[in-house]
């Protein structure tokens, strides 16, 4: 039976890096894909492939499928993870940022979407999971565009999940809490267990849903923040 084969966005560092060798751990072959040469290196340890690229380009985007296709002929996982979009006070965000937070978090991932869904179908089905937030649920001031796209991108996994559970291809988001790839410990209070998230513990979380151990999981957000949030 060929490899499985596990393609992230954001896969130099943090939780993407994280990700990576967690399914590297569990026997997947890597594309990877960061705005640096980052994701080169760690696809040179883990035994993958790399192409530099940002997010919110529909060409990046192509190149890494391409370059995942070309190098081991299929897709069965997708990571999609970016970073956070200009912040601001919510009204002095300007209209050019409000479209680049768009393109960055929404976009992304229906352009993603659109590319790896045919292969995904040929297969006979597949896995893709989002990267969002915890303040997806309950907004903060403190990063306004992020909170509002990254919860539109969980509306967009529940219509996807719909349309595509037929062909046995899910999708889901992962909600991080606080996690120690940021400069974020003094937040750790506001969780319930009173510490920040480790990236090891997130990318674990971002493998259940990538991988057959969720296989009857789909257009569903996995929360892993540490209780942060008192939504239910």
């Amino acid at each position: 039976m060929a490899r499985k084969v596990c393609l992230i966005t954001g896969g130099g560092r943090g939780i993407g890096a994280a990700v990576a060798r967690e399914m590297q751990a569990r026997g997947y072959a890597l594309a990877l894909m960061s705005p640096s040469e980052s994701c080169e290196q760690l696809a040179a340890e883990l035994g993958g492939v790399a192409r530099r690229g940002v997010a919110q380009s529909a060409d990046d985007l192509k190149a890494i499928v391409d370059t995942a296709m070309q190098a081991y002929g299929r897709i069965d996982a997708v990571l999609n993870h970016t970073g956070h979009p200009p912040k601001g006070d919510l009204l002095a965000i300007t209209d050019e940022n409000w479209d680049l937070a768009n393109d960055m978090i929404v976009k992304s991932v229906v352009r993603m979407a659109r590319l790896v869904t045919p292969v995904m179908e040929r297969q006979g089905g597949g896995s893709i999971v989002n990267v969002t937030t915890s303040a997806a649920f309950e907004p903060s001031p403190w990063f306004p565009a992020s909170c509002v796209y990254r919860a539109g991108v969980s509306a967009f996994a529940k219509l996807y999940a719909d349309r595509y559970g037929p062909q046995n291809i899910r999708m889901n988001c992962l909600a991080p809490g606080f996690t120690d790839s940021l400069d974020v410990a003094k937040y750790a209070e506001l969780a319930a267990l009173k510490r920040i998230a480790r990236v090891e513990e997130q990318a674990k979380a971002a493998a259940f849903l990538l991988t057959e151990e969720s296989s009857y999981v789909t257009g569903q957000t996995l929360r892993v923040d540490g209780g942060l949030t008192r939504h239910i």
